[in-house]
């Protein structure tokens, strides 16, 4: 692999090569203040899940609501619904019969996992060999430094055309959005756009831009199987009863066929893409062990964006650290399921509770509690804002942007279309295939963010050319 490039210079774009050079130039010196900005807000650990001390969210917002004071933004104010997460909301209104756009992010993280399994700890940020690491580096802190600075960078000439701007970053993307809906239906009027960035998704690899055009949408439940009222000793009583372990095992083990496919009945497949990645890419990015086979049929694209895929994502176990001698009573497990476009989350999830209670065996209590439900989504493929990404994508990477699906999922975006039925939305990415966003280690390339920013600053630069819908 090539060694990350800091910097935008590199031949000229298709377009007009002098109004693009010399919006490099202009970026170019923002750089290093915005990933000082960047990793001031790695910093904070702002993980909205349950349980967790919510000081560093509260923070977090605070810090996200000076950079876009800084930013140049007319309002800005820090708003939560219903107990949930601070959101920070910033605006500059659009002139009578002007655009306005809409640039969404997410300043909330994920939890870490063991710290040990980190190379540097996740909230002190670091670089390394031209990416920066920590958790939010890249999901989606970045995307939110993203917005910062090609506000810097375009900012007044908006302000000068009459386009509105408005900045949405949430604080609880990554614990559910449980207050996403009643958010953006008490702010309404201070949301409406005609097109709405979301930078929350990943380019196809280093070097080579993508526009997400579907995700999966995501099911998911916890399933408790009990087997005795108490833990007993497993040589006087062992062999008559099967343990809740055992027997959750088994009955996890029928949601998957022999080729690893999803064998859940009633689950729909969506067209296959007509994209293809390749192997040996996937194989490294996904960390694959040397030697095993990939699970599934069908080409990689379609098992990734396209179909179900069903992973079993934590189990309530005696640890083998604790383990006695004792049969485990009750044990848990959730599960994951991810759905592709055209899916009914509700019929999704019907069909995964039927599955289980069909295989729920003689020997075993099984008792099923529904969780999170999130629609899948599907982008038309053509429309004038997406004529706009592609011209801009193209220009800042000098290459054509791939048109992607994501195996991932965000499920707001259906809220959002929903009460703005009028607006555009784009899906854009600050990640990488390598970004590891939720895991350990996750990083940004810092190359790529560059061209990101440009991209976006380009995007914008040209939206005073969309009717002013929302006026």
């Amino acid at each position: 692999m090539s060694t990350p490039d800091h910097s935008l210079r590199h031949s000229a774009a298709p377009g007009d090569p002098d109004e693009i050079a010399a919006l490099r130039a202009r970026l170019e010196p923002l750089l290093p203040a915005a990933i000082d900005d960047l990793k001031d807000l790695v910093r904070i650990p702002s993980i909205a899940f349950d349980g967790y001390d919510r000081d560093p969210v509260q923070r977090s917002a605070q810090a996200v609501a000076e950079l876009l004071r800084g930013a140049g933004l007319a309002e800005v104010s820090i708003e939560s619904v219903d107990g949930g997460s601070p959101a920070v909301i910033g605006r500059t209104p659009a002139a009578a019969g002007r655009p306005t756009v809409l640039l969404y992010a997410h300043h909330d993280v994920q939890p870490t996992g063991d710290l040990s399994d980190w190379t540097s700890p996740p909230f002190e940020p670091a670089e390394r060999d031209g990416r920066l690491y920590g958790r939010g580096a890249a999901d989606d802190k970045a995307g939110v430094m993203a917005h910062v600075t090609a506000l810097r960078l375009v900012g007044e000439e908006l302000a000068a055309e009459g386009v509105g701007v408005t900045v949405f970053i949430e604080g609880e993307e990554e614990a559910g959005s449980p207050t996403f809906r009643p958010f953006i239906e008490t702010y309404r009027d201070r949301l409406a756009a005609d097109l709405i960035i979301v930078a929350d998704s990943a380019n196809w690899a280093v070097g080579t831009p993508a526009l997400t055009t579907s995700l999966r949408g995501v099911v998911d439940l916890v399933v408790e199987v009990r087997a005795l009222d108490h833990a007993v000793h497993s040589g006087l009583f062992g062999g008559p009863v099967l343990d809740a372990l055992t027997q959750l095992s088994r009955l996890l083990a029928t949601l998957h066929d022999a080729n690893g496919e999803v064998a859940v009945e009633g689950l729909i497949r969506a067209a296959d893409p007509t994209v293809e990645m390749d192997e040996a890419d996937y194989r490294r990015d996904a960390g694959v062990v040397d030697g095993l086979e990939l699970s599934g049929t069908g080409s990689l694209t379609s098992r990734l964006w396209t179909r179900p895929a069903l992973s079993v994502i934590g189990i309530d176990a005696p640890s083998v650290r604790d383990a006695s001698n004792t049969l485990v009573p009750v044990s848990r497990a959730k599960v994951s399921l991810r759905i592709p476009p055209g899916e009914d989350p509700d019929a999704a999830m019907e069909a995964l509770v039927t599955h289980l209670e069909r295989h729920t065996p003689a020997t075993a209590q099984v008792t099923v509690h529904r969780g999170e439900r999130g629609k899948p989504y599907s982008a038309r493929q053509e429309s004038a804002a997406m004529d706009l990404a592609r011209d801009a994508f193209a220009r800042a990477w000098d290459t054509p942007a791939v048109d992607t699906g994501l195996g991932g999922s965000i499920p707001f975006i259906a809220d959002l279309l929903e009460v703005f039925p009028e607006a555009e939305v784009l899906v854009t990415g600050v990640e990488d295939p390598e970004s590891r966003a939720h895991g350990v280690d996750e990083s940004l390339h810092l190359g790529e963010f560059a061209r990101v920013c440009l991209a976006e600053a380009l995007l914008l630069r040209s939206a005073g050319s969309l009717d002013g819908r929302t006026k």
